[in-house]
């Protein structure tokens, strides 16, 4: 089994196009197949590198990366031409001279008539006017019958004959069209599955009339379900995020990506947490269902979350790092960062939040959250905070532990009578510069010994200046 994944580089990758590169991928890894990625960049004006880049970034974040390829289609256009060529040949194309003018007027009447505006042939059977007289070269489509094919997806389709028109295969400056293209590169790159959108659907007769013109096997079609916003729209920017890469900016798991749209369409059971290698041993593209799949980014979000908090630190880690660099850390140790995580992974939903939430661990706060200050900062709790500050700076290097910590904050407690609770929270924020964090040993362990009695410290002025300047 060959599939391909054909993207035109005139946008970014999409979570519809996405989809589609993972039931490709999904569908040949489970028989052993190959994937294969060519890009689509036949129009020229609209196609850029950068956005080629873009797509290749997204697939490989994604871990979609192909077996071959990419494969350009421009890099093909003579041989695109030859088989028009062959065709005209062999009497199953024909040149047509009709002007623009011509067209108009033929779609004018035609509505006129409440007709499907057509091309309606009329060049199949005209003698060859003056040599210098633009044309195109046009496929003689059957004119009677049908064209059927067992599509994977939507069960067997018929499309009559009648309801095709004679497909340019040439443009008149001599440029291939996107049918002619597609037909060629398929069958030169010996695809056996097409899996893509049902907004293709149309194509596929017209491109199984190519193939049998030309002699060529015609591989088997799936075309699945597009995917729809909540309001049961097509999916579309004012959806909100459709990007890949803007996903993975928002904090989104490739891990939960890929888990998410696999089950727009496709499902086993009961079961909605799937890893990569359980989606290629469960899934078969003859399962995916033939109605529209609804995104809903609030499923995602909360799916995002389980992977989070499913992962290990060493999957987690990159994500992370990535994060980080663009918030401004440079070069996050990698063991330090798997220190962090485990104590992250409860509290958040996205790898956005947790490298906001990480870091404190590498610049200290400049300011407090308003509300977490307005909470747990009074006056009733500023003793017990400098008693606890004043023990903790006995607490040597080689006692900065679990326990250590522990035991100094049980001895101001029984001390004091604060609890746990009151004075915990000034510490977090103290450290943090939030009441959300994670568990106070652990970021008094993490942030060190010296650079944690420092924040204390400032800390202690900040409470006492709030306490005494609220009296005062």
């Amino acid at each position: 089994m060959r599939t391909r994944f054909a993207p035109s580089p005139t946008g970014f990758l999409h979570v519809g196009g996405a989809r589609t590169a993972l039931f490709c991928h999904l569908q040949a890894r489970h028989v052993g197949g190959t994937t294969v990625l060519r890009i689509e960049d036949t129009d020229r004006e609209r196609s850029n590198q950068a956005l080629v880049d873009a797509i290749l970034d997204g697939l490989h974040w994604l871990g979609l990366d192909p077996d071959e390829g990419p494969l350009f289609q421009s890099d093909h256009t003579q041989r695109h031409t030859d088989m028009a060529l062959k065709l005209l040949e062999e009497g199953k194309a024909y040149k047509c001279y009709c002007t623009k003018q011509e067209l108009d007027d033929m779609r004018a009447a035609q509505q006129a008539r409440k007709e499907k505006p057509r091309y309606d042939g009329r060049c199949r059977h005209r003698s060859e006017p003056p040599s210098d007289q633009p044309y195109v070269i046009r496929f003689k489509t059957p004119l009677e019958g049908e064209v059927v094919w067992p599509d994977m997806v939507q069960g067997t389709i018929h499309i009559a004959n009648k309801e095709l028109d004679d497909l340019i295969l040439l443009r008149s400056d001599g440029s291939p069209t996107y049918n002619l293209a597609v037909v060629v590169d398929d069958h030169d790159m010996e695809i056996t599955h097409v899996i893509r959108g049902e907004d293709h659907t149309s194509n596929t007769p017209r491109q199984i009339h190519l193939f049998q013109a030309l002699g060529w096997d015609v591989p088997s079609y799936a075309h699945i379900p597009l995917l729809h916003g909540e309001d049961g729209s097509k999916l579309s920017k004012r959806h909100g995020a459709v990007s890949v890469l803007q996903f993975r900016e928002e904090g989104f798991l490739a891990s939960a990506l890929n888990n998410y749209l696999v089950r727009m369409g496709w499902s086993h059971g009961e079961k909605e947490e799937f890893t990569m290698d359980e989606m290629v041993a469960l899934f078969d593209v003859n399962n995916v269902g033939r109605s529209a799949a609804i995104f809903n980014t609030s499923k995602l979000l909360w799916l995002n979350g389980v992977h989070i908090r499913q992962s290990g630190p060493e999957q987690l880690r990159g994500e992370l790092m990535w994060h980080l660099q663009r918030l401004g850390v440079d070069n996050p140790n990698p063991n330090f960062i798997d220190q962090i995580i485990p104590g992250m992974q409860e509290r958040v939903k996205t790898m956005l939040e947790m490298a906001q939430m990480a870091m404190f661990y590498f610049k200290a706060p400049t300011e407090y959250a308003e509300t977490a200050v307005a909470k747990h900062l009074h006056a009733d709790i500023l003793p017990a905070y400098a008693a606890l500050l004043e023990k903790l700076h006995t607490v040597t290097a080689d006692e900065w532990d679990n326990g250590g910590l522990e035991r100094a904050f049980k001895v101001v407690m029984a001390e004091t009578g604060a609890k746990m609770g009151k004075i915990g929270q000034p510490v977090r924020i103290a450290i943090s510069g939030s009441d959300i964090a994670p568990g106070i040993y652990d970021i008094l362990q993490l942030v060190g010994r010296h650079e944690s009695l420092r924040r204390l410290e400032v800390l202690l002025s900040f409470f006492q200046q709030r306490v005494h300047g609220a009296n005062g």
